[in-house]
C-alpha cells in the first residue's frame, strides 16, 4: 500500500469509532452552551446609590426654600424682554463664531504657508488673543471709541488725507460682536490647523504633481479632507462661545440674556430667581446646540470604524448562525478536500 493511500485511510479510534487521519475523533455531537456569568459591581452601584439619593435630597430641599423665588422664576421665565435679550444672546453667538471661523481658517492657512512673513503675523496674532482673558480684550474694545475717535489715513507727522469717524466702535453690539470674533478666531485658528496637518502629506505631494499651486492645494485638496476633524470640535466652540457672550457687560453691553436679567434683578431685588431664569435659558440653547453637535459628530465619523462599531451585517448574521458549513468554499474537517494538518490552518 502506497504512503498516498495510508495517509488518506480513515483509522479506528478509541471504542471502534471512526477517526481522521490527524488523529482527531469526529463528534457530531452539538457543542454544549457556555453559561455567561456577569460580573458584579457592589461598590459601583453603592456609590451611585449614594449619588441618586443626593441628588433627590438637594432636589427636595431646593424646592422647599423661599430664598430660591420659584415663583418669580415661573414669572419671568416667558417675561419678553427676557426672551427678547435671549435672541440678543443667539444674535452674538453666530455672528461672532462666523468671524472667527473666517479669520480662524485664514490664520490656519498663514501659519502653515511657506512665507515666514505671513507665518510670524499669525504666530503673533495668536500669542495674543491666547495668551490674554477675553474679559480684558472686551474692556479694551470697548475703550476704542474713546482712544480713536476717529479714523485717519496719510502720513504720519502731517495732516491727515482722509479723516473718518469712527462710528463702528461706539455701536456696542457690534463691538461686542468683534471681541468675541477675534478672540474666538485664535482658538479656531488652531483647531483649523490641527484639521490640517491631519491630512496624509501624500496627498499634497499628488496635488504637486498634478501641477497644483499651494493654494489651489489648500482649496481643493486639503482642507475638504479636513473638515471632519474641523467641525466636531468647533461645536464645542459654539458652545463655549454661547456662554462667553455673558462677559460682554465688560464693554458694557446690557441687552443680552445676562444683562437683561440682571437689570430686573436690580428692580425688583430677586437677584437668585433671575439668575435661574438666565441659567435655564443658557440650558436650553446649550442643550439644542449638543444635539446638533452630536448628529453632525455621528455624519462625519462614518467610515472611521466608530459610528459602525458593533453593527453586524445580516449577511454575517445568518453565517454566524448556521455554523461555517454555511460559508460558501469551507471545508470541515474530516470532509475529502479537508486539510492534513493538525490544525485548522490549511499547513500539512
Amino acid at each position: 500500500m502506497s504512503r498516498a493511500e495510508s495517509d488518506g485511510m480513515t483509522q479506528a479510534g478509541p471504542g471502534g469509532g471512526p477517526r481522521s487521519g490527524s488523529g482527531r475523533a469526529v463528534d457530531d455531537a452539538p457543542p454544549e452552551a457556555i453559561v455567561a456569568i456577569p460580573l458584579r459591581h457592589p461598590w459601583r452601584n453603592f456609590f451611585a446609590v449614594i449619588l441618586v439619593l443626593g441628588l433627590a435630597v438637594f432636589v427636595l430641599d431646593a424646592a422647599q426654600r423661599p430664598d430660591y423665588g420659584w415663583a418669580d422664576v415661573g414669572k419671568y421665565i416667558f417675561d419678553r424682554r427676557i426672551s427678547a435679550a435671549a435672541w440678543v444672546t443667539l444674535s452674538l453667538t453666530v455672528y461672532a463664531m462666523l468671524g472667527a471661523i473666517v479669520i480662524g481658517l485664514v490664520l490656519a492657512i498663514m501659519r502653515l504657508s511657506p512665507n515666514p512673513v505671513l507665518k510670524n503675523i499669525a504666530w503673533l496674532y495668536i500669542w495674543i488673543f491666547r495668551g490674554t482673558p477675553v474679559y480684558v480684550q472686551l474692556v479694551f474694545w470697548g475703550l476704542v471709541s474713546l482712544i480713536y475717535p476717529v479714523f485717519t489715513i496719510g502720513i504720519p507727522f502731517m495732516d491727515p488725507w482722509v479723516t473718518i469717524p469712527n462710528g463702528i466702535f461706539t455701536n456696542l453690539f457690534i463691538t461686542a460682536v468683534i471681541g468675541l470674533g477675534l478672540n474666538e478666531a485664535a482658538y479656531m485658528s488652531e483647531i483649523v490647523r490641527a484639521g490640517l496637518l491631519s491630512v496624509d502629506r501624500g496627498q499634497e505631494e499628488a496635488a504637486t504633481a498634478l501641477a497644483l499651486s499651494w493654494g489651489q492645494t489648500m482649496r481643493f485638496v486639503v482642507v475638504p479632507q479636513a473638515m471632519k476633524i474641523i467641525i466636531p470640535p468647533t461645536g464645542n466652540e459654539v458652545i463655549s462661545m454661547l456662554k462667553t457672550t455673558s462677559l460682554v457687560a465688560a464693554i458694557p453691553l446690557s441687552i443680552d440674556l445676562y444683562g437683561v436679567s440682571r437689570g430686573i434683578s436690580a428692580v425688583t431685588f430677586t437677584p437668585v430667581p433671575l439668575l435661574i431664569v438666565a441659567s435655564l435659558w443658557y440650558l436650553l440653547f446649550t442643550s439644542v446646540l449638543m444635539v446638533g453637535q452630536h448628529f453632525i459628530e455621528k455624519r462625519f465619523s462614518r467610515g472611521t470604524g466608530r459610528a459602525d462599531a458593533g453593527r453586524k451585517s445580516p449577511a454575517s448574521d445568518a453565517a454566524s448562525e448556521a455554523g461555517p458549513a454555511a460559508i460558501p468554499g469551507t471545508v470541515l474537517p474530516g470532509e475529502p478536500g479537508a486539510p492534513l494538518g493538525n490544525d485548522f490552518g490549511g499547513k500539512g
